[in-house]
């Protein structure tokens, strides 16, 4: 007889009669002999989650503030759901438009059901905040015409929702809004005091609460939280730690310069002055208004013919600058450039650069987004990461694929071996970029973002030997999956997963994924299925040395053991396995939220990489381990080094 603990499990159907039993350890098939048996199992065993899980305490406290009794968004009564980073109850038609956002921007949870989830600090937040504080920030100036009601349709909730949170329409700005440096610096300040209020306030805009990976010495806004025993602030944070800001542009005019009218353009004559450009009515004439070149966020060389023009993309508006010829023009992008960039760079790696943006950068291989630089040379993308002096290039070829989401101001690069997403602050550029992207994916010898030649040799393939579709999956999902709760526990779509796999195995770089939380649960049953595909991972006779050395009692051997059989695998087995393993140690460093432990990756992913040893404990061992050290087996024991650089830390 088997035991199932039903507060771990997940009952979905999968056929006609059929249903799968879902727990992190095992799935558990069934068949029902018609259709309403199939219905009167799902409908029990659903109730049977919902009593393990049962705590209506916490529902009962957050309703005792009169604000929290109605739906922060539709204002329906008695709301059982709520967002835990947002501070708002909502309904349960709301909570999934909130789903649908994804977790990196609303983070949905039960009043009733998710009982781990509710610690003392996070339900007093929501007790003394809660609908009231965060409508005042996020609805601040929602026009009555859009404002929903309980009778809204699904299609009126998602596109007040996404206006409201996504994209922050409604939103009431912190007046450091303009500059992300002074929002982390006043987040560190106010972490340290009981002003939740303005905590709300300047994540609300865009505040970010992870540090950057480049500054591991500065202490994050959660640990100084924690010094100053601000429970509440610490717990809010906390929330927040993973989650992205809106992205609607902010303080922009909304009618672009070519459609204004003649009498709504001034023209003044400049000089460059430093940091600064200076502007004047006439030549030699006193100065009548200063920019701060360090306010630009984007750069365009829009040079045509005999036109020789550059655009600035500043906080408000977008300022055309026009050159004598084609000389100067370049004498004033390199001098606004090296203003820009956070480091020195020499002229040659300047030369051609068609534009410079400010963006939000996240690769596949990064959990976390980096603000950074981005700039356009030929058919080579460079990227300035802020924070350090770290460059990274991307070459463009024909066989990339270039996604432009205007939705979310965002640019996605898919390649076999990555995927770069660039989120920008503003819709101008990111549509700019869009164009000169697609221009640059098929180049002509005549353009002009070859003067100059590239300072950089074409990077090839040979560097990595991991398969394709394991690449753009995992790649996919560490972009968007790792906060994603019980991701690789949960099932997706079968005849999506399908497709998919067949999809990446024709032409990786087509697919599209699905966005949101099922979409990514898709992507890692495409990335299971993959991995079942190419082979075994562990073949004989390295299997046989593997569970040997699973099987040494002290673990300095084990581990010793774990290595010598690492060294004897081909490159190509060695890469795999590094790539897949440093993907699931990402995983586990974010188990608070997705749940996903060492323990539990390891129950889950036994049966995919050992199909005729899924039941073995030294199987379990071995997964585990592999993704619990990590940095030691793969990287010559700097385990310790980069756990602390890169800020992951093994949650067992």
């Amino acid at each position: 007889m088997t035991a199932i603990n039903m507060n771990v499990s997940q009952a979905k159907q999968t056929g006609r009669h059929s249903f799968d039993l879902s727990t992190p350890y095992k799935i558990f098939s069934f068949t029902a002999d018609s259709s309403r048996e199939l219905v009167a199992w799902l409908g029990s065993l659903s109730q049977a989650v919902k009593s393990a899980l049962s705590c209506s305490e916490v529902a009962e406290r957050v309703w005792g503030s009169t604000w929290n009794r109605n739906c922060a968004d539709c204002w329906s009564p008695d709301p059982e759901w709520a967002s835990v980073n947002l501070l708002v109850v909502i309904c349960d038609n709301c909570a999934g438009q909130h789903r649908a956002m994804g977790t990196a921007v609303s983070k949905v949870c039960s009043l009733k059901m998710d009982k781990s989830v509710w610690t003392e600090p996070l339900i007093q937040l929501f007790i003394l905040f809660g609908n009231k504080s965060a409508n005042e920030l996020w609805g601040d100036q929602v026009p009555p015409a859009e404002q929903i009601c309980p009778e809204s349709s699904a299609e009126q909730r998602r596109a007040f929702i996404w206006a409201k949170y996504k994209q922050g329409r409604y939103r009431q700005l912190h007046p450091l809004y303009r500059s992300q440096e002074q929002l982390h610096q006043r987040l560190c300040e106010v972490g340290m005091t009981a002003d939740v209020s303005e905590t709300l306030a300047l994540l609300c805009s865009g505040a970010r609460v992870s540090i950057h990976p480049g500054e591991p010495s500065q202490p994050s806004p959660i640990s100084l939280a924690e010094q100053a025993g601000q429970a509440m602030q610490a717990e809010l944070l906390r929330q927040n730690q993973f989650t992205e800001a809106p992205f609607q542009d902010v303080g922009l005019d909304p009618s672009p310069p070519e459609n204004r009218s003649v009498q709504d353009t001034e023209e003044f004559q400049g000089k460059l002055d430093k940091d600064k450009l200076v502007f004047s009515e006439e030549v030699d004439s006193a100065p009548c208004e200063v920019l701060n070149l360090r306010d630009v966020t984007s750069l365009f060389d829009c040079s045509t013919g005999q036109r020789h023009e550059f655009v600035m993309h500043i906080l408000k508006e977008r300022l055309q600058c026009s050159a004598d010829d084609q000389e100067t023009l370049r004498t004033h992008l390199r001098h606004i450039a090296k203003v820009l960039l956070p480091w020195p760079v020499p002229d040659s790696e300047l030369a051609g650069v068609r534009c410079l943006s400010r963006v939000t950068a996240r690769d596949g291989k990064w959990p976390e987004h980096r603000d950074a630089w981005a700039a356009l040379r030929g058919t080579e993308l460079l990227l300035y990461l802020t924070g350090g002096r770290q460059r990274d290039r991307l070459r463009l070829t024909l066989s990339q694929n270039c996604t432009y989401i205007a939705t979310e101001n965002m640019i996605e690069i898919i390649s076999p071996e990555r995927t770069l997403s660039l989120r920008f602050k503003h819709s101008w550029p990111c549509k700019k970029w869009g164009v000169l992207l697609k221009e640059a994916l098929q180049p002509s010898p005549s353009s002009p973002s070859f003067v100059g030649g590239s300072p950089y040799p074409s990077p090839g393939r040979g560097s990595t030997r991991v398969p394709d579709p394991i690449e753009r999956c995992i790649s996919h999902i560490t972009q968007h999956g790792l906060t994603v709760e019980g991701i690789y526990r949960r099932c997706g779509h079968v005849g999506k997963i399908s497709r998919l796999v067949e999809g990446l195995h024709s032409t990786p770089c087509r697919v599209q994924f699905e966005k949101g939380e099922l979409g990514v649960v898709d992507v890692s049953g495409a990335l299971k299925q993959c991995l079942r595909l190419h082979g075994a991972l562990f073949p004989e006779p390295h299997l046989s040395r593997w569970l040997q050395s699973a099987a040494i009692p002290e673990q300095a051997e084990r581990l010793h053991g774990y290595r010598e059989v690492l060294e004897q695998l081909s490159d190509e087995q060695r890469d795999i396995l590094s790539r897949l393993f440093g993907h699931l140690y990402q995983v586990q460093a974010h188990s608070q939220v997705n749940r996903m432990t060492p323990q539990n990756l390891a129950l889950v992913f036994v049966p995919t990489l050992f199909p005729d040893q899924a039941l073995s404990t030294d199987t379990v061992k071995l997964t585990r381990e592999l993704i619990t050290h990590y940095t030691a087996l793969f990287h010559g024991g700097e385990e310790e080094e980069e756990g602390a650089a890169g800020g992951l830390l093994t949650i067992l």
